[in-house]
């Protein structure tokens, strides 16, 4: 969900539907932890672009005429807002420390509503891709024009499907195998079929160059991310006019251990336990039920040897 991604065999979506509307609840949560004391993150583009897609409840949300308490959830709004800012910190520090290493090539998959390629400092020199659904790439890309923002990259948009042969399509906008490159699965991989997940880091190594660098997360019991308590808050929302079921768009069943899947493809890995993250930033992990699986999931750390 940095992010949309991928789903259910044929399907696609635009940033208001499916999984694209995730990568606008992301982008709601982004937008309210930019404006908190002590903020974590600072993504002045978050609340433009959830206007842009126009999901009423999250409009509302960012523009404070509703708040994260105002609907019978659990806390878990409130929750996802502290999770989102913890987890864009690491991967903006993921990107950043990358970058500060000589990485000049980054990826960001299923970009959805993501505005690295904006507000992070790149070096000079540096390309800045990102991959999603072709809907999803128009719609931000017509966005960040009318919002007049420029890249601090050069950036270049691939407009694919991650089931579709995205590796061909990204060498096609030049993206240089031969140089390393920093990976971004983010939000993603509950999206997946477990062999899709499979077949995406497949993907990912055979076009790495050693140093190349993948940051991406782990949930050891499947739907993590949105299982537990996510069909009570997809109903609390629905009151609220978002209309889409989270339970719907994930996939369930055993899945290799991402840790083990990369270090059997020559990554060396470093993980740690989601709570462990939210305090390396001063912060505690949220009490909410919804969120409680998501206490078992690992952010992962690989450089290619």
């Amino acid at each position: 969900m940095s992010g949309s991604a991928t789903c259910r065999d044929g399907d696609s979506w635009d940033l208001a539907s499916s999984v694209g509307a995730t990568a606008t609840m992301v982008a709601a949560a982004r937008a309210l932890a930019s404006r908190e004391p002590n903020a974590l993150i600072d993504d002045p583009y978050a609340a433009p672009l959830v206007r842009a897609v126009g999901i009423d409840f999250f409009v509302k949300l960012v523009d404070g005429e509703i708040s994260t308490t105002d609907s019978d959830d659990g806390g878990a709004a409130r929750a996802i807002t502290d999770v989102m800012a913890v987890r864009t910190r690491f991967f903006d520090d993921f990107f950043t420390q990358a970058a500060a290493a000589g990485v000049r090539q980054a990826v960001i998959l299923a970009s959805g509503l993501d505005s690295r390629a904006y507000r992070l400092p790149w070096p000079d020199g540096t390309v800045v891709f990102e991959i999603d659904q072709p809907r999803v790439i128009q719609a931000k890309t017509a966005a960040m024009t009318a919002l007049g923002a420029l890249p601090t990259a050069e950036h270049r948009t691939v407009a694919v499907d991650l089931r579709d042969d995205w590796p061909a399509e990204l060498r096609r906008h030049g993206f240089d195998a031969t140089k390393p490159t920093a990976w971004s699965a983010e939000g993603l991989l509950v999206y997946l079929p477990p062999e899709a997940q499979d077949k995406l880091f497949d993907d990912i190594t055979e076009l790495s160059s050693p140093g190349s660098r993948i940051a991406t997360e782990y949930h050891p019991d499947g739907g993590a991310l949105v299982g537990g308590g996510a069909a009570a808050v997809s109903a609390a929302w629905r009151d609220q006019g978002f209309d889409v079921s989270l339970p719907d768009l994930v996939y369930d069943g055993e899945r290799s251990p991402v840790t083990d899947y990369l270090r059997a493809r020559g990554w060396e890995v470093s993980a740690r336990p989601r709570p462990d993250v939210f305090a390396d930033y001063g912060r505690e992990f949220p009490t909410a039920e919804a969120l409680a699986r998501l206490r078992n999931s690992l952010s992962v750390l690989a450089t290619l040897a």
